[in-house]
């Protein structure tokens, strides 16, 4: 019989429950409020005092053109990121988890771009595709392709999908591989032997198996692409050209500490907060109908 622990009291557990709390509340729920009281106020050009404007800011920024564009930009972006992190890193995973010599080396060196931060992520990549030094652009240039991403607004758009996505790779690759080493092998042998073939074992048992990692991953790049991806996109492009890769997290940056329109910045904050929280319940509510636990 399982022993269960229990408390004597409210004492205890609040205490216990205290560090975290109080970490919320400094981290998450006072900077959140925050965002929500200042996306009222319209600062004066010298920050010395605000003007109440009420719901002034969301009405502007939804009447923008700009920031309705950059809405199409984000869902693109993410899409892309999402679909090209999840699906390289899928397909690495079922090589590596086949019975080949040296597969323990190659585990570990997909595993390594993990360790590499965004911005210097995105540095490395601007390196290999600058217009005038970079390795890529000049092996492109002799094959007679003009590469040139700053005024190349799809070109940009791609080389900060690549780069967003390839740090990315390493750690959808992780769950992944736990995933397919969890699956038992019995099954497989047994439709291998019933005359399956590799696509159709995957295709009817191993990725229905693998259904709730898919699931949990879907949820986190998409989050990773909305936020995390700040630094690939502010270290390449800078949202140029033409605010073609300008997502909404960095034009809560441009607009905030480059523009110094802290209103509109705390409003766009709020509207992401709010789309991304409606994002993962369409995705709890709906998508994981066809998870099979």
């Amino acid at each position: 019989m399982e022993k269960r622990v229990t408390f004597k009291g409210w004492l205890l557990p609040l205490i216990l429950l205290t560090p975290q709390i109080i970490v919320s509340a400094v981290f998450f729920f006072y900077p959140a409020g925050q965002a929500v009281w200042q996306s009222l106020f319209i600062p004066d050009p010298f920050g010395l005092r605000s003007q109440f404007v009420g719901l002034g800011n969301f009405e502007y920024l939804l009447g923008d053109p700009y920031y309705r564009a950059s809405f199409v930009t984000t869902a693109i972006f993410s899409i892309l990121v999402t679909v090209v992190s999840m699906g390289m890193a899928l397909w690495l995973a079922l090589l590596a988890d086949r019975l080949i010599k040296g597969s323990g080396v190659y585990r570990t060196l997909l595993i390594w771009p993990y360790a590499v931060a965004p911005a210097v992520a995105g540095v490395l990549w601007l390196f290999m595709f600058n217009t005038r030094v970079g390795v890529v652009s000049w092996y492109l240039g002799l094959l007679g392709y003009d590469w040139n991403h700053v005024l190349n607004g799809s070109e940009a758009m791609g080389l900060v999908v690549v780069a967003s996505s390839w740090g990315r790779i390493s750690y959808n690759f992780l769950f992944f591989l736990a995933g397919l080493q969890a699956i038992p092998r019995s099954v497989i042998e047994a439709a291998a032997i019933d005359g399956a073939h590799f696509w159709t074992r995957f295709r009817t048992i191993v990725f229905p198996l693998l259904s709730p990692t898919t699931f949990f991953l879907l949820v986190v790049n998409v989050v990773y692409a909305f936020f995390e991806t700040f630094g690939v996109i502010h270290t390449i492009t800078g949202g140029g050209p033409q605010q073609s890769t300008t997502i909404l997290v960095y034009k809560v940056f441009s607009d905030g500490f480059v523009g110094q329109d802290l209103g509109s910045s705390a409003a766009q904050s709020v509207i992401l907060l709010f789309v991304v929280g409606i994002l993962t319940v369409v995705q709890f509510k709906f998508i994981e109908r066809r998870v099979h636990y």
